[in-house]
Parts: structure tokens; C-alpha cells; sequence
């Protein structure tokens, strides 16, 4: 029986039949080798989501114009005929478990920087900055223009000569085709500029020359925001001309998304976004529209998408960080598993906004596999089975009592608490973060199948440990709130409390009760975001020039507007020198001494490691350990996931 019928029928775009609905969208991984070549671990990443069961595969975008078209730093790149081997390689191995496969084609624009593009400036249609980036572009020449359109139609052969099925233009997320289509940034007054059908000129040419060279029935789709979500953008209504003006000069289909750098949450959502908020796009487009349409944005659940499909709101469904969470997304769906996979909670740390972007290799949050395919893909069985004791039921402590017990190891999971989850409770309580209780419940169902053994409730010391005789110890025992030196803290009081306290539900406010939160990073800004939810006046105040400079830079850039509607006050380049009843004095640059009236202080100075007293008692008693997680260096979700994942390989 196949599950989701809808979701799992064919679909077809011109000619060619897609096995089912399901899309994987083009996502920034950094994969490739440093020049720009296909490398072996691009071909593992995109492999394992072909054997996983996606019907459609358009691989991340590929530069047309080495290296001024760049946006990440290792971009692909088709510029040159030595580069079609290794895409061959890659769309063999796709088309390998019946995928099809798409290459998406792309020039940045003004939305690089130098320092990506290889020291050049960046280029756009008018010379209209990105504030994202905030890097000045040059206006594009007519001849340069040509240019780029033949170096779009030279790649687009070549895509073709390499065996993929067809071709994904990039023209959405105000890169340079985008660039040209909105009149937020084209500003020309000549033949590529002006009204509609000028700023459409540059894209239709590049479409219209494509066909020449490949033929009308090769396969292109087109990716668009169909609104940018920005004052003098792209709108909804304007996105259903350009829809059929697409229509009309011979794409296949359209990919429908949102956004720009600018707009930068509503491209790449953080986690406070709803499960398919952008469908209604697609949708809308759709009705002035005969040619397939694709859909893309938070989709996470095989419910969800199959219901989009059965209601015809879209012919396709793009699946993209749910795809990089769990490969195997469309097969379990298939199978009638879909409380086994392991969703995407749209944090943006292990991917564009916390590693690619940053010029890092993409990996995930929560799948410790993600981008090392070739090295992790597969678990293997211990040759020798252990009995492994793992103390600490958090997100570290979780991962490594799973992978341990899938290699086949007797596995012990102590947790004092009576519920598991560790630090993932409290993140979860943070405005917008309840996604992250799905990774919660799948590491808990996952720890069921993989039979281990749970007893939580239960504080583990060294002598219950030892009595166990353990070959192993994984010792992932998490941190606590550090408490700072400051005058006045020394006197026992009720209006001074700890940021976990907040977000665990300690902690009532009344409304405009002034409240004070100490330190400015990730768990500081989201209990202050707390805190202004239920109605409290709140300062935070950061002894640093800026506030969330250890968050993911897109979802700090969406908190921000957040703080700004909710009018919570940032105080930076100040010290907290002495706490009070009535609030706190602060002492900011140049030694200016300042006091802020507050009801309550919140702490969120950081956190310190615990366990090592453990770990020194079980050394003593001869017993091999481990440190993971927090308890061995503080950090995010994803480095405890990806210890604690690689300390159980290691058994």
C-alpha cells in the first residue's frame, strides 16, 4: 500500500515524468571542491536523498560567470567544459535510483561580496546596494549584459551534455536574473529597464536563446519570488504577470518563492514561521497559469504536503531543509512512517545562515550524517559488543545512546530528571522555537526503537555506574546558568533570577512590570523575548557593542525586528557593576555610571560544564569515559548532536 497517494503519484513537466510530487529544491551547501568542480562528497549528499526516494533533484546553484557571478565560496561552476565530467558523475549517480535531476543556473549579482567574488565588485542592472550585505555594485553595460546572457546559454548546454534533465533559472531571492525583474533595483531607462516588459527582457532573452541552443523541449523551470516582500519590490500581483509572461515564452514550470536578502526572513525562514505559510503564493500563481507549479517554504510533514497536492494548490512540493534533516524523508512517508522522521526545526545553524554563509560546509542540527555522507552514511555494527552507560538524557546524551545502540552496544541512558530533553526544554519555550520539541520527541522514539535501556529519575553516581560494570561511560551531563560576581548578588533576594528560570515557566511578570535581563547573547535576547510577550518592560543590557553575536545571523536579523516591534530597549558597552531592590547601576564607556529602574533582574551571563567530579570518580574506578556536549565544552544544539553522535561511532 502506498501511503499519501497524492504526494506519491507521477507528476510530469514537459515531456518528462516525475516519479512523484516530491521536489528537492537548490540549497547553498559549500560541498564542492574549492574551485568550483563536483566533488565526491556532493555526490554522496545528493545521492543519499536519490536513494531517500525524492522524485526531483535541482542541484544548488551553479555559477555561469567565474568568479564574478560567486555567492558562496564553494559554488559550483559550469563556466568551462572540464567541469561537465563530474556533473555527469553526479547526475549518473542520481539517476541511479530513478531521481530526475535539474541543475539550477545562476549569477549572484549584487548580493555577493569581494571577498566571495575574488576581489571583484559586484554587478547589478542599476547599482543598487544589498543593506543585507551592505557591499556598492557597478551598473552592468549593455555588452556586459550580452555577455552574461551568452554565458547563461553556453552553461545551459552544457548542463544538457552532461546528462541532466533539464535546467532551474535563477530568478528569485534578488539575485542578478531577479535583479533585473523587480523595479526595486532595476532602475534603467534603457531597452533592460522601465516598465514591466524592459525588466523582463533580460530573463525572457536568456529563455528565448536557451530553446535555440537545447531545443523547445528540453526541460527548463523557472524559480521566482513572487513577492519580495520589500517596499518598491516585486508584488503578489505583479508575480502573476511575470508568471505568465514565463508561460508565454516556453517554461515548463515555475518554482514559486519569496523574498530577498532584504527581506532575508520570509527566503530562509527562522523557526517562528508556520508550516507552509507560503503555499497561498504558489497557489495564486497557479490560477493564471496552465503549466505545473512548484511550491517551497517550511513544508515539513507528509500530511501537510499531501493535502496541498489532493487541493490542488500546487503540482509539486519542494522539500528543502526537511531533506537535509532526514534523506529518507519520502521513503518513510511512503511506507506509512511518517512519525519517524526526523523534521527539520528551521534553526539555520548547521546550513545556509550558520555554515555556508560563513564559508563553512553545510551540516545540520539535527542529522550529524548531513554533508558527510561518504564518512557517516552508513552505521556500523561494533565488531565487539559493549555495555555502554550514557549519564545525561539531553540532546548530546540522546544522540550518542542512539547511535551507540544501532551499533549494536547494550545501552544504559540515565537521566535525573523524570522527562528527557535536557537544554531542549527550555530552547523550545523560547518564542517562535516550539519546533524544536520535535526533535525532542523523535530523539526520545528513536531511543525506544533502538532499545535502550531509560531510567530516568534516577541520579547516576559513580558507584551505581560501577555496579553496572560498564565497558563505557558517555558522560553527558550538560551545564548550569554561571552566577557573576556583582555587588549585591551576595544577598539572598526574590527579584533576582537565572534566564533558564524564565523560559522553563518559573517566572511570572505583570504587565509593564520593568524587568532588567544581564547579558545580551542567544539565551539572554530570547528570555527578554519571553519576558516582552507577556507584557513586560524590558532592558537588556550587554557588556559587548552589539547584542545575538553568537546567533545565526538570519535569525538574529529577524529577532531584531522582533525586539524593535515589541520595544524592548538594547543597552551595549555597559557593565552591571551592583544589584538593588529598586534595579540595577550600570557603568558604561569612559566609566559613565548609570541606574535602570527594574522589578526583576535576569541572569544570562552564560553557562559552565558540570560532571567532571563524575568523571574523575569513574577514572578512578578504572572505568573508560567520555565527555560530550555541554558538560565538555558549552555550546549549541548541533555541536552536542554532532559529539555525541561521533563519540558512539567511536565505541
Amino acid at each position: 500500500m502506498t501511503h499519501f497517494p497524492n504526494l506519491f503519484s507521477e507528476g510530469r513537466i514537459g515531456n518528462l515524468v516525475i516519479p512523484n510530487r516530491i521536489v528537492m529544491p537548490p540549497m547553498a551547501t559549500n560541498l564542492a571542491n574549492e574551485d568550483g568542480s563536483v566533488s565526491q562528497r556532493l555526490i554522496d549528499y545528493y545521492a543519499a536523498r536519490a536513494r531517500g526516494g525524492v522524485g526531483l533533484i535541482i542541484v544548488e546553484n551553479v555559477q555561469v560567470d567565474y568568479p564574478q557571478g560567486k555567492n558562496v565560496a564553494c559554488q559550483l561552476r559550469l563556466d568551462n567544459d572540464k567541469y561537465m565530467a563530474g556533473f555527469f558523475e553526479l547526475a549518473e549517480a542520481v539517476h541511479s535510483y530513478g531521481t530526475k535531476i535539474f541543475m539550477q543556473i545562476h549569477h549572484a549579482g549584487a548580493q555577493t561580496t569581494p571577498g566571495i567574488t575574488e576581489g571583484l565588485q559586484p554587478v547589478s542592472p542599476s547599482g543598487v546596494p544589498c543593506s543585507f550585505l551592505g557591499i556598492q555594485p557597478r551598473e552592468l553595460s549593455i555588452d556586459e549584459i550580452e555577455e552574461i546572457i551568452q554565458k547563461f546559454v553556453n552553461t545551459a548546454v552544457r548542463v544538457k551534455g552532461a546528462m541532466f534533465d533539464g535546467i532551474e533559472l535563477h530568478g528569485a531571492h534578488g539575485y542578478l536574473i531577479g535583479q533585473f525583474m523587480s523595479p526595486r533595483t532595476n532602475r534603467r531607462v534603457d531597452k533592460y529597464g522601465g516598465n514591466l516588459e524592459g525588466r523582463m527582457r533580460f530573463p525572457l532573452e536568456i529563455i528565448r536563446r536557451i530553446k535555440e541552443a537545447v531545443g523547445d523541449d528540453y526541460p527548463i523551470c523557472f524559480r521566482f519570488s513572487a513577492d519580495e516582500f520589500i517596499e518598491g519590490g516585486i508584488t503578489l500581483e505583479e508575480g502573476k504577470q511575470i508568471a505568465k509572461m514565463l508561460e508565454e515564452a516556453g517554461v515548463h514550470v515555475l518554482h514559486v518563492s519569496a523574498g530577498v536578502y532584504d527581506s532575508m526572513p520570509t527566503l530562509l525562514e527562522p523557526s517562528r514561521f508556520e508550516q507552509g505559510w507560503r503555499v497561498y503564493l504558489a497557489e495564486e500563481i497557479k490560477k493564471v497559469v496552465s503549466i505545473p507549479v512548484i511550491t517551497v517554504g517550511v513544508i515539513r510533514e507528509p500530511e501537510f504536503a499531501e493535502k496541498i497536492i489532493a487541493e490542488g494548490r500546487a503540482d509539486f512540493v519542494a522539500i528543502g531543509r526537511g531533506l537535509i534533516a532526514d534523506p529518507e524523508w519520502p521513503k518513510k512517508a511512503r511506507e506509512g512512517r511518517s512519525s519517524e522522521i526526523r523534521k527539520c526545526i528551521s534553526c539555520n545553524i548547521g546550513c545556509i545562515g550558520g555554515r555556508v554563509f560563513p564559508n563553512l560546509r553545510l551540516r545540520c542540527t539535527v542529522n550529524p550524517v548531513a554533508g558527510r555522507e561518504g564518512v557517516y552514511g552508513e552505521i556500523k555494527q561494533s565488531p565487539v559488543k559493549k555495555k555502554v552507560v550514557v549519564v545525561g538524557g539531553g540532546p548530546a546524551g540522546m544522540q550518542a545512546a542512539n547511535t551507540a545502540a544501532k551499533r549494536g552496544h547494550q545501552v544504559i541512558l540515565y537521566e535525573k530528571k523524570q522527562n528527557l530533553g535536557g537544554q531542549l526544554e527550555i530552547a523550545s519555550a523560547a518564542p517562535g522555537k516550539a519546533k524544536i520539541k520535535w526533535f525532542r520527541d523523535w530523539l526520545e522514539a528513536e531511543l525506544l526503537r533502538a532499545g535502550v535501556e531509560i531510567r530516568s529519575g534516577v541520579t547516576a553516581d559513580a558507584e551505581t555506574i560501577a555496579s553496572l560494570s560498564p565497558d563505557y561511560v558517555i558522560l553527558a551531563a550538560g551545564s548550569k546558568p554561571v552566577t557573576p560576581k556583582i555587588k549585591g548578588l551576595e544577598k539572598e533576594n526574590n527579584f533576582v533570577v537565572q534566564a533558564w528560570d524564565v523560559l522553563a515557566g518559573k517566572v511570572s511578570v505583570e504587565k509593564n512590570e520593568e524587568v532588567v535581563v544581564v547579558g545580551g547573547g542567544l539565551v539572554g535576547c530570547e528570555a527578554a523575548h519571553y519576558l516582552a510577550e507577556k507584557g513586560a518592560k524590558v532592558i537588556v543590557v550587554e557588556m559587548l557593542s552589539d547584542i545575538a553575536m553568537d546567533m545565526e545571523p538570519i535569525s538574529r536579523f529577524d529577532m531584531l525586528q522582533q525586539f524593535a516591534k515589541l520595544g524592548i530597549t538594547i543597552r551595549t558597552s555597559n557593565i552591571v557593576s551592583e544589584i538593588t531592590p529598586e534595579g540595577v547601576v550600570i557603568v558604561g564607556k569612559g566609566g559613565k555610571m548609570g541606574f535602570i529602574r527594574s522589578k526583576k533582574v535576569v541572569l544570562a551571563v552564560g553557562q559552565t560544564p558540570v560532571g567532571n567530579e563524575l568523571k574523575k570518580a569513574l577514572e578512578e574506578k578504572g572505568i573508560p569515559v567520555r565527555v560530550i556536549g555541554d558538560a565538555y565544552n558549552v555550546g549549541k544544539i548541533i555541536d552536542a548532536v554532532s559529539t555525541g553522535f561521533q563519540v558512539a561511532c567511536q565505541v
